[in-house]
C-alpha cells in the first residue's frame, strides 16, 4: 500500500494521467544490465532488448540470476536499473576530462563514466558513507577501471580543496525514493511528508558543494529517483536563484519530458524504467584556478621484471605508493593529502621480499598478456577457481585466468598445478 499522502500528490501533479500512473506501478518491474564497453558484448541467452538511452544498456530476463555468472565477476557488465542509466546520458563524459560523481555508491553511474571515458581522464567517485565507499570501490575494481580514485570524503571538503577542477559533475543526490516504490518495499515505508523535506535541504547543501567544484564552462547535472518537486524542480530553482554563476544547458533527451530550468523526468507509465529526474546546468564562463599535480614515483624494479615477463604495459599515468601497495593513478590527479581516499586509482600489486605480488585489480583491468589460462564459462574448471580450488595445468610462474576470453583473476602455476591467488574474500561458498 502506497502511502495516501504521497498518492495525492502525484494525483494533484499527474491530473489525466494518474490512472496510467498507478497501473504502471502494478505490473512487473524491467530489470537491466549495462555491459562494460572495456570489456567486450559476448551473446548471453538472457539478455534482450536494448535501453533506449543507453548504447550498452539490455533488459534482461526476470527470472535469470545474471549476477551468478562468471562473466559478473568478471567485470563483463553491471546490473543497473534502466531509468538510472539516463543522467550518465545527459552528463555526456568525454575522454581525457576529468570528471566527479560526487554521490557515487554504489558504482552504477561511476562505472558507466568510466565506460564512456575509455580508460582517460580522470574520475573522482567519492562516497561519504564509509560502509558504502567500500561498495563502491569493490565495483570499480571488479569493472577493471584504471582511472578512478575513490574517496570517502563529505563533499564540502572536496569543494575545499578542488574548486574549479572538473570538466563535469554528476550529482545523483541521496533523495526519498518514490521512484523506488515498485523496486524496494523499504522505500515506502521509510517515505513520510518530513523526509522529503529533510531530503530537500540536504540534496541544497550538495548542490552547492557540487556547483564549486565545476570548471567555468564545465556541466553539471543534479539527478534523483524521486517524484517529489521539492526534491526536483523547486530544488533547481532556487540554486539557480542562489547561484547565478550557473544557467540551464538544454541536451537532446527524447526518452524524458522536458521542463524548465533544464530539468527533465523520467515516468514509469511513459517507459520500460522507474521514475527519475535530472536537470542539466552550465558553469558560465570565468578565470579558472590552477592546481597543484604531483610528480610520479619511480617504479620499482620488482614491478619492471614482473611487467616484462608478462609483456603488461600500462595506460597514461604514474606511480603513486599508497599504504603497502603500488598504484597507477591518472596523469592529471592533484594533491589529495589529507582526504580520506580508499583506492587512489589502479593498484598493481605489491613488493614483498625482491618479488612482486599482483593485486586482483591489476588482472580485472588487463585484456590479455603473455600467459594466459582460459576457462570456460559453463565448465568446472571457473567454478572451481572462484571457490579458490587449485587447478591442474603446465603453466609455470604468473599467468592471467579469463573465462571466455574476459579476465577474471590471477594464478600462479609450478608446471603442474596452479595456485589459486582469487581473493579469498571473494571465493564461493560450499
Amino acid at each position: 500500500m502506497l502511502p495516501q499522502e504521497f498518492l495525492d500528490r502525484m494525483k494533484a501533479q499527474l491530473g489525466e494521467e494518474y490512472p496510467s500512473f498507478l497501473e504502471s506501478l502494478e505490473r512487473p518491474r524491467a530489470v537491466a544490465l549495462r555491459f562494460n564497453p572495456m570489456k567486450g558484448q559476448p551473446e548471453l541467452p538472457f539478455v534482450g532488448g536494448q535501453v533506449p538511452w543507453e548504447p550498452m544498456g539490455y533488459y534482461y530476463d526476470s527470472t535469470s540470476r545474471p549476477g551468478l555468472h562468471p562473466y559478473h565477476e568478471a567485470g563483463v557488465y553491471y546490473l543497473q536499473e534502466a531509468s538510472a542509466m539516463a543522467p550518465v546520458q545527459l552528463l555526456d563524459p568525454q575522454p581525457d576530462e576529468r570528471i566527479c560523481d560526487l554521490c557515487a555508491a554504489p558504482g552504477g553511474k561511476s562505472t558507466q563514466i568510466a565506460g564512456r571515458m575509455g580508460g582517460k581522464g580522470f574520475l573522482l567517485c567519492n562516497e561519504w558513507n564509509s560502509k558504502r565507499a567500500a561498495v563502491l570501490s569493490r565495483n570499480i575494481e571488479r569493472m577493471g577501471i584504471s582511472n578512478a580514485l575513490v574517496t570517502n570524503e563529505h563533499p564540502q571538503r572536496l569543494a575545499e580543496r578542488l574548486e574549479g577542477f572538473f570538466d563535469r559533475v554528476l550529482i545523483d543526490a541521496p533523495c526519498s525514493g518514490e521512484g523506488m516504490f515498485r523496486k524496494e518495499e523499504a522505500a515506502v515505508t521509510d517515505w513520510s511528508p518530513e523526509t522529503v523535506q529533510m531530503c530537500a535541504r540536504r540534496q541544497a547543501e550538495i548542490l552547492h558543494s557540487g556547483a564549486q567544484l565545476v570548471r567555468p564552462g564545465g556541466r553539471l547535472v543534479y539527478s534523483t529517483c524521486t517524484f517529489a518537486p521539492e526534491e526536483n524542480e523547486l530544488a533547481v530553482a532556487a540554486f539557480l536563484k542562489e547561484h547565478p554563476e550557473f544557467e540551464p544547458d538544454p541536451v537532446y533527451a527524447p526518452w524524458f519530458v522536458a521542463g524548465e530550468n533544464g530539468t527533465y523526468r523520467m515516468w514509469p507509465h511513459k517507459l520500460l524504467g522507474e521514475g527519475h529526474f535530472a536537470a542539466v546546468l552550465r558553469k558560465k564562463e570565468a578565470d579558472e584556478k590552477d592546481h597543484s599535480i604531483p610528480a610520479g614515483e619511480k617504479l620499482p624494479k620488482e614491478w619492471m621484471a614482473f611487467a616484462k615477463d608478462l609483456q603488461i604495459e600500462l595506460p597514461e599515468g604514474r606511480a603513486l605508493t599508497f599504504g603497502r601497495g603500488l598504484y597507477w593513478v591518472p596523469a592529471d590527479m592533484p594533491d589529495l593529502r589529507g582526504l580520506k581516499v580508499l583506492r587512489p586509482g589502479l593498484e598493481l600489486g605489491e613488493v614483498k621480499k625482491d618479488r612482486f605480488e599482483p593485486a586482483h585489480a591489476l588482472a580485472l583491468w588487463l585484456k590479455d598478456c603473455r600467459t594466459v589460462v582460459h576457462l570456460q564459462p559453463d565448465g568446472r574448471e571457473v567454478d572451481a577457481y572462484l571457490r579458490g580450488n587449485v587447478l591442474q595445468s603446465n603453466v609455470k610462474g604468473w599467468c592471467l585466468v579469463t573465462v571466455g576470453g574476459f579476465s577474471l583473476g590471477w594464478g600462479k602455476g609450478d608446471g603442474q598445478q596452479l595456485k589459486n591467488h582469487y581473493p579469498k574474500g571473494l571465493r564461493k561458498l560450499g
